[in-house]
């Protein structure tokens, strides 16, 4: 299965603008329609005005003989939505026919009015074998990779899914009794899916996230209790208060004693720095001494 990228089909389309059968070229490219659909459509299965086309019936060959029967499947049975670029090639398709029939009569060549939409210049139908052959004809002059008409079908197919259209679309579309068929054999993968596909898979689906800063990350932990303090021994502090003199009763200073040499008295009305003052000594504290 060979399966042209959507700028090969846009430049096959080009190529082939002036075409008599442009209008199968771009059907057949665009909405998947098979070839025996494409040959058997008539103007009265298609309404230009609400954009859409029935497919009723499958004109095809077995050998040299033309076959025309119901649609391949149940689901062949279908209608097909027409964008404006489409309704616009079928309207001028249409005035094209109109023209050639015109010109007939102005010249007196035979014309039946078949009311198909592809025609021969008489206006009967137009042999499926032939779109094939002109196909091929086609493809050489355009210089393109080449793809057989049923190809035309698959492009469609997976290009529609490159565009988002999911599988149940493109089943309606196309026709299929079974969703499988048109997963295994109508989306051929093209490069552009697979680019797509990887650089949705590597793109991040959320904002990345920054590791955490070292500080904020303790921060953010769960703080555990703190123990409670230890209890604090306080040393015993022994005061002395020593009144000096010429100063007032309410001024005392606190001298802290040392806990390994006891605490001296000094002597009543002596300030323990002062030499130059003769201490006063009673009789009692002279005969304990001596």
């Amino acid at each position: 299965m060979a399966v042209w990228t959507a700028n090969q089909r846009a430049e096959f389309l080009s190529a082939v603008n002036d075409d008599p059968l442009f209008a199968l070229w771009w059907l057949a490219g665009l909405r998947g329609l098979r070839r025996g659909e494409l040959c058997g459509l008539r103007w009265s299965d298609i309404d230009l005005d609400r954009g859409t086309l029935t497919i009723e019936r499958n004109r095809t060959t077995a050998g040299y003989q033309i076959v025309e029967g119901e649609p391949k499947t149940r689901a062949g049975w279908r209608s097909v939505a027409l964008d404006k670029r489409s309704v616009q090639i079928l309207r001028a398709h249409r005035r094209h026919e109109q023209d050639r029939k015109a010109e007939a009569a102005d010249n007196g060549l035979p014309w039946t009015d078949s009311g198909y939409v592809l025609t021969r210049r008489d206006g009967k139908p137009i042999n499926p074998n032939y779109t094939t052959t002109r196909f091929r004809i086609l493809i050489r002059r355009a210089g393109l990779p080449p793809v057989r008409l049923h190809d035309l079908r698959h492009g469609a197919a997976s290009l529609a899914h490159e565009a988002g259209a999911n599988l149940k679309t493109l089943q309606d579309l196309l026709g299929h009794s079974s969703i499988v068929v048109t997963a295994d054999t109508y989306t051929s993968v093209l490069p552009q899916i697979q680019r797509r596909c990887a650089d949705a898979t590597a793109r991040p689906t959320g904002p990345q996230r920054r590791p955490p800063h070292p500080q904020r990350a303790q921060s953010q932990r769960p703080q555990e209790p703190a123990p409670p303090p230890a209890p604090r021994r306080r040393r015993r502090r022994s005061q002395r208060w020593v009144l000096l003199p010429g100063r007032s009763a309410s001024r005392l200073q606190s001298r802290r004693s040392r806990p390994d040499k006891p605490a001296t008295r000094s002597p009543p009305g002596l300030h323990p720095h002062r030499t130059d003052v003769t201490p006063t000594i009673h009789a009692g504290q002279t005969a304990r001494r001596a």
